[in-house]
C-alpha cells in the first residue's frame, strides 16, 4: 500500500481515537514510509476530535464520539490538517467497558481521498489489545481497497 502511494506521488495521514496512533505507527514501520506518511493526530479525548481534527461539535453532542460520521470526519480532518491526499479516521470502543452505551468491539473506520469518502462499521471481539489491532488492520485494509 505504501509502495502504491509512493508510486502515485500521494500521501496519507491519520486521526485516531481508540487506536491512539497505532495505525500511523504501523505505517511508519516500513522503511521509506516518510515519502508517503505525513503524520497523525491522536484524538483520544472527545473535545480533541473537534479542536484538532475538525469534527463537528454538534455531531459529537448529538451522537457521541463513537459514530460512523465521526470516523468519516476524522478521516477528512486528518487529510486537511496534515495536508495529505488521503486521510484515515478511527473511533470506537476497545473495552473492556461500554462507552456512552456503545458496547466494546464497536468500531468505525473511514478513509477519505481525493474524490471519495467511505466508512465501515465493525463489530470486533476479543480483549482490548485484539480490538485495537483488528481496528488498525481494518483501517489499512480500507485504504488499500480505496487505492485499488
Amino acid at each position: 500500500m505504501l509502495r502504491e502511494l509512493i508510486r502515485r506521488g500521494e500521501t496519507v495521514a491519520t486521526a485516531e481515537s481508540l487506536t491512539a496512533g497505532l495505525v500511523c505507527a504501523t505505517l511508519t514501520e516500513v522503511p521509506g514510509s516518510s515519502a508517503a506518511v505525513r503524520g497523525g493526530l491522536v484524538v483520544y479525548a472527545t473535545d480533541l476530535k473537534a479542536s484538532l481534527a475538525g469534527v463537528d461539535p454538534a455531531l459529537l453532542a448529538e451522537h457521541g464520539a463513537v459514530h460512523p460520521e465521526v470516523a468519516a470526519q476524522l478521516a477528512g480532518g486528518a487529510r486537511r490538517r496534515c495536508g495529505a491526499d488521503w486521510g484515515i479516521g478511527l473511533t470506537g470502543v476497545a473495552g473492556p467497558d461500554p462507552q456512552d452505551g456503545v458496547p466494546p468491539g464497536t468500531v468505525h473506520v473511514a478513509v477519505e481521498g481525493p474524490s471519495a469518502r467511505t466508512a465501515r462499521t465493525l463489530e470486533l471481539s476479543g480483549d482490548r489489545a485484539a480490538v485495537r489491532a483488528a481496528s488498525a488492520t481494518a483501517a489499512l485494509d480500507l485504504l488499500r481497497e480505496q487505492l485499488g
